[in-house]
């Protein structure tokens, strides 16, 4: 029995999981846990040593082997890949296509689960992903399924990207587009809403409007 909750963001790419989860984390003081960073850091590993986004043994290793830490360094949430700072990096467009790719391969995600349940495993935590509520944490205490129009989470996207204009709209979208498929027929742990969680659009909500919405549904956590 956890004494503090388990928390879920579930949703696709652009949803707003990741500003969601650092606000409401903050706000329920809990510890935050970005998930797709874990896939992302994957892809830039086996990047560096050369390993093909296709090849599910090698991938595995990786995975497995893989020293990632969350931290914040002067009041800034940062990524740690080895001990070096490779936040930036993970927000490259093609690491966001690259987590999608090495998602799909079933050696990768049984040792990234067995990584954020032992990250999650005595609660007070936010993960934020897209299988959270459904394979990792089926028992969380609060579990939500965070989403937009398809449109709207280009746009949020395209601005993320380093430097600004590097993509068009255009280009964003069908990125976004093209990954929603990927994240929802792909064989292992597709992209889905969990029968218990609160689904919450916001396409047309502020971050405060939907932080608010989540820290109301929060167990046991003083508001």
């Amino acid at each position: 029995m956890r004494s503090r909750p388990v928390v879920t963001i579930d949703g696709p790419s652009g949803a707003g999981k990741t500003t969601v989860s650092k606000r409401l984390a903050d706000a329920a003081g809990m510890i935050r846990v970005d998930t797709g960073a874990m896939y992302r850091a994957v892809a830039l590993a086996a990047r560096s040593l050369g390993v093909p986004w296709d090849d599910p043994v090698r991938l595995g290793g990786v995975a497995r082997e893989l020293e990632l830490s969350f931290r914040v360094l002067s009041g800034v949430p940062r990524v740690l890949l080895s001990g070096v700072d490779v936040t930036l990096a993970l927000r490259e467009p093609e690491m966001s296509m690259g987590a999608s790719a090495v998602s799909v391969h079933g050696p990768v995600r049984v040792a990234l689960v067995a990584k954020q349940r032992e990250m999650a495993r005595d609660g007070g935590v936010v993960l934020e992903g897209r299988d959270i509520g459904t394979v990792v944490f089926p028992d969380a205490e609060a579990k939500f399924f965070l989403d937009a129009a398809a449109a709207v989470r280009a746009r949020r996207r395209q601005l993320q990207i380093s430097p600004p204009g590097a993509q068009s709209f255009e280009e964003v979208l069908r990125d976004v587009l093209r990954r929603d498929v990927q994240d929802s027929t792909r064989e292992h742990s597709p992209l889905r809403v969990a029968d218990d969680a609160v689904y919450i659009d916001s396409t047309t909500m502020t971050v405060d409007e939907v932080v608010g919405e989540m820290l109301r549904r929060l167990p046991g956590v003083p508001r």
